[in-house]
């Protein structure tokens, strides 16, 4: 026989119970939240944690109580996991949106020595600046941008192409490329 549940499940509303329903069948999402999903539609179906663990494919039915009382919580956001554990985050949301809002500052050569960023160069210039971060890394850099979708090519197709300045006996010289635009498409 099995203890009293301390927490029993709340009744699920229609929406909630068609969204487990979908869930807990889904082949496309991730793994974690088809079985959180099929272990709540198993208790709200009657069965004990145990054996909503063991048809859910998991072990533990403490696991199951954890995630009960959490579902009365917080609903449906309880199918998603939190921090696993391990550091926490050193950097914050606002400390990647100040890393995204430097790369995106176009630099100065003057000020900044470069006409296009580097990682290094990215570091240097947050590490100096009064708002930065003082401790940053170009690992930690290079992590938020790819984050945030920027990506390194090799054929730096950012920079422009076609034109170039020649120093020449009588001067510099602009050279231009008349197949440029072939080679860009």
């Amino acid at each position: 026989m099995s203890r009293r549940r301390k927490d029993p499940l709340r009744p699920l509303g229609d929406d909630e119970r068609v969204e487990l329903g979908r869930l807990s069948r889904s082949t496309t999402a991730p793994a974690v939240h088809v079985a959180r999903a099929a272990m709540l539609l198993a208790v709200a179906d009657g069965s004990d944690y145990r054996s909503a663990a063991r048809a859910a494919g998991r072990r533990s039915g403490d696991a199951v109580s954890h995630l009960v009382a959490r579902f009365n919580a917080e609903g449906l956001d309880a199918l998603e996991p939190r921090h696993g554990g391990g550091r926490v985050p050193t950097y914050t949301d606002a400390d990647r949106q100040r890393i995204l809002r430097e790369a995106a500052r176009t630099p100065a050569p003057e000020g900044d020595g470069t006409a296009t960023w580097s990682l290094a160069l990215l570091r240097r210039v947050l590490r100096a600046a009064p708002d930065g971060l003082p401790a940053v890394s170009t690992f930690t850099i290079w992590r938020a941008l790819r984050e945030a979708g920027y990506t390194f090519q090799k054929a730096r197709t950012r920079c422009p192409t076609g034109r170039a300045v020649r120093r020449r006996k009588a001067g510099v010289a602009t050279v231009t490329d008349p197949d440029s635009a072939p080679k860009k498409s």
